[in-house]
């Protein structure tokens, strides 16, 4: 048996697989998130390790033979967040999180430094951790001055779990200090941000034992002594590894809170003026570019909250068949943008309202906003140099077909549907726990799931979709000077 324990934004999800990759038993323990401030996001680390604790004493309550015969963990977890730890390992402030846009300033002033984008090939943005090292060196400079490791979310569990000090490839391009063509730290980088290579963990590759889970932790949990933790992987790493989206030219899209267009590659393409993010992969070797929205889901939990009407509800009342766009326009821009404006400051909107605009009109307003935004990403990856010719539809959002068909129409591209699983990232970190137990080829292992239906572009409605992308591009310079 095999673990993977997926360190997500809302939950801790762990899951068990058996040697034919069955998924066996999961279980998740909850997590919230903290906003003291208007762009703040931060979460208690000790509550990462309460929710672990609790999905695996759940999994030890119902499936204790399983856990019991397992043999490699992989770790998956939410990118970017900065956890600070002091020399005796205890953290020194709430970890700030992904979408925590609070250091948009200092991610500017090292955007500014052409080393950034040179060595890692990604604009600094502000969710990014080495702003975030940097705001709190000039607004916390107690806390800067104690710090003595830096660790990403899913490594402080691995601490917790091994006692290690270690980070792997793809989540580490995500913190602007990864040489990411070379893998390894650039010193350059960190010095920039005045902190040295002591501060950061070992590297490995996503797929290499990465260290032992502790004897306490074993027993408690009913497990053997010589369990091994695999390097495992950033969450969108880990959910491709999931999805067998590994060799070049493969593809998804996630439809979860956040969303990305993916693309596995197996060169190391650095375009960082497109606003596609450009990073290592969880095997060795290889790469991925991604483009990033930061609301995807998230903006039908918006409209959610404001009519009273559950999301599933909302998107219910728009049927099976796809409507042409009506002229309401969504600009998904909650908590700004990634891809591919890099703009922290922008804000969402609605517009082109009129007194017939109901309910089912402004949730196919938000489902091809949404579409439009991931159109947007495709954009970028096409000037950065990929092409896709297909994705596969990933993340919670996938389980409405009316956003697919929405999706595969702004796109102009199939969307295959996955057969009834689970392949997001805390299987694809099971999987690697696996590859690192058996020492097996990751190529083998992280293979595509069976395809049980592809949701293809509806022609029909292409130019209707066109236009209405256009309209959607055309707001975004009104919005940004009424924002900004």
């Amino acid at each position: 048996m095999y673990l993977g324990i997926d360190l997500g934004t809302s939950g801790v999800k762990a899951l068990v697989i058996d040697e034919a990759q069955t998924v066996v038993a999961s279980a998740t323990g909850a997590l919230t998130v903290s906003r003291p401030h208007a762009g703040w996001s931060e979460q208690d680390p000790a509550d990462w390790i309460r929710a672990t604790q609790e999905a695996l004493a759940t999994l030890k309550r119902s499936h204790g033979k399983a856990l019991a015969a397992v043999r490699g963990i992989g770790l998956s977890g939410q990118m970017h967040g900065a956890t600070l730890l002091d020399a005796a390992d205890t953290s020194l402030r709430p970890c700030i999180l992904w979408n925590d846009t609070r250091s948009h300033e200092e991610a500017a002033a090292l955007d500014a430094d052409p080393r950034f984008r040179q060595i890692t090939g990604n604009i600094v943005f502000p969710g990014f951790t080495a702003p975030k090292l940097a705001w709190v060196r000039r607004h916390e400079p107690d806390i800067f001055a104690r710090t003595a490791r830096v660790l990403l979310p899913k490594d402080y569990l691995r601490l917790w779990l091994t006692g290690e000090h270690v980070s792997e490839m793809s989540d580490a391009a995500g913190t602007a200090w990864l040489d990411v063509e070379k893998r390894c730290w650039s010193p350059q980088l960190l010095a920039a941000t005045e902190l040295g290579e002591d501060h950061m963990p070992r590297l490995v590759e996503g797929t290499e034992p990465a260290g032992t889970l502790r004897g306490e932790l074993a027993d408690r949990w009913g497990m053997g002594r010589d369990v091994v933790v695999a390097g495992g992987a950033g969450d969108n790493a880990a959910s491709a590894c999931g999805a067998g989206t590994v060799k070049p030219g493969a593809a998804f899209v996630s439809l979860g809170t956040s969303g990305v267009l993916f693309a596995a590659n197996g060169a190391y393409l650095p375009n960082p003026e497109s606003a596609v993010h450009t990073f290592c992969h969880a095997l060795p070797g290889t790469w991925h570019q991604m483009g990033v929205i930061l609301s995807a889901t998230d903006s039908l939990n918006w409209l959610s909250r404001i009519t009273g009407a559950s999301p599933a509800a909302l998107t219910g009342e728009l049927g099976e068949t796809l409507r042409a766009p009506t002229g309401v326009t969504f600009l998904p821009y909650l908590s700004g943008e990634r891809t591919p404006h890099n703009d922290a400051a922008i804000r969402g909107s609605l517009t082109g309202l009129a007194h017939q605009s109901d309910r089912a009109a402004l949730t196919q307003a938000v489902v091809e906003g949404v579409a439009f935004a991931f159109r947007d990403s495709l954009e970028a990856l096409r000037r950065a140099g990929t092409t896709l010719s297909r994705v596969t539809a990933i993340g919670g959002g996938s389980r409405s077909s009316y956003w697919l068909k929405a999706i595969a129409t702004a796109l102009g591209l199939p969307v295959d549907v996955p057969a009834e699983g689970d392949f997001g990232a805390a299987f694809g970190a099971a999987r690697l726990g696996l590859v690192a137990a058996r020492g097996a080829d990751p190529l083998a292992v992280c293979t595509p799931p069976r395809i049980a239906a592809t949701v293809e572009p509806e022609e029909t409605l292409t130019p209707a979709y066109e236009a209405a992308y256009r309209r959607y591009r055309e707001l975004y310079p009104a919005i940004r000077g009424a924002t900004t």
